[in-house]
């Protein structure tokens, strides 16, 4: 699976795309109302006409940012071979200009414009402490992430999506305090790559001391699912969880048995566990413990396809390259 399409809306706004630099450049009056849709700001990804900083002045320009809700940074000039050092700068710039800013996601970028482990980010630190009302924060593409370790009072969803999350960013968000954060999304990935991350690195997520708040937890399009279902079998945090993620990751009997056997799970509102290798025998098995429980159960087996050769099977998560 890619990601093939651009986010249509985020922040519980339909996404709108700002006019590019050939199109009419319109007046305010033209357009929606600043707080009624999620802003996408976005460049050619190759042989732009403007640079992303470019674009946005247009867009400070032009809107009123004082009531702009939720911003989306789409592409970047050369996303391939440029962080985007000059994103982050424009808008910790811009922050004064923002003060009705809740949602910000950066690098809705599709495969057409770059695929998700070829997308070079940058240090999302300086944008997490200038926007200390952000309620939701989202990032896409892991080569070259960093998230460093921080406290956010408000911040209560965060959304990583790669085909490889480094260890050193998980254990920057692990690290964090998020007190109001309830919803916690991390696309692992592979260590092809850079999904280099641990079950030591997770211990603090499957602890949850640092999230009082949380009731979705997402831990998933992992290599390791089956190791992190069996830590889950037991974590604490699970307790207090309404939903779990466990998705788009090489999940198989074991992790499957793992969870059918650790603590309860009766008590989750959802479990997601789309794109698996399991057995019939078990999926029919997980099904019916906990659907006739009243919990929602995905557990479509999806495109998830082994290859097998005479020494090893392969197996692989949803969303990689």
């Amino acid at each position: 699976m890619t990601i093939g399409s651009h986010l249509t809306e985020f922040h519980g706004l339909s996404a709108h795309t700002f006019p590019g630099v050939d199109e009419a450049i319109p007046d305010a009056s033209s357009l929606p109302s600043p707080e009624s849709v999620a802003w996408r700001i976005a460049v050619d990804s190759y042989d732009a006409k403007e640079q992303w900083e470019e674009a946005f002045a247009r867009f400070l320009e032009t809107v009123d940012t004082t009531r702009v809700r939720a911003l989306i940074v789409g592409a970047w000039s050369n996303v391939y071979d440029n962080a985007p050092t000059g994103v982050i700068g424009a808008l910790v710039a811009a922050r004064d200009r923002l003060p009705a800013l809740r949602g910000l996601f950066v690098g809705d970028i599709v495969m057409e414009e770059a695929e998700i482990s070829w997308i070079t980010q940058g240090d999302m630190g300086p944008l997490l402490e200038a926007f200390p009302e952000l309620e939701e924060f989202g990032v896409r593409g892991g080569n070259q992430l960093v998230l460093p370790a921080f406290r956010h009072e408000r911040l209560r969803t965060l959304t990583v999506e790669s085909g490889g999350m480094p260890a050193e960013a998980v254990r920057g968000v692990a690290a964090s305090d998020l007190p109001a954060l309830g919803d916690l999304d991390l696309w692992l990935g592979t260590s092809e790559y850079g999904g280099d991350a641990d079950i030591a690195d997770l211990e603090p997520f499957f602890a949850g001391t640092r999230l009082p708040s949380l009731t979705r937890l997402a831990l998933h399009n992992s290599e390791i699912q089956d190791a992190i279902c069996a830590a889950l079998a037991s974590a604490p945090v699970v307790a207090r969880l309404e939903e779990l993620d466990i998705s788009m990751g090489v999940l198989t009997d074991d992790g499957a048995t793992a969870l059918l056997t650790g603590q309860p799970l009766t008590h989750l509102k959802r479990l997601d566990l789309y794109h698996n290798y399991l057995s019939e025998t078990l999926r029919a098995r997980l099904l019916e413990t906990l659907t006739s429980a009243g919990v929602e159960v995905d557990a479509d087996r999806d495109e998830a396809e082994e290859d097998e050769d005479e020494d090893e099977v392969w197996r692989f998560v949803a969303v990689g390259e």
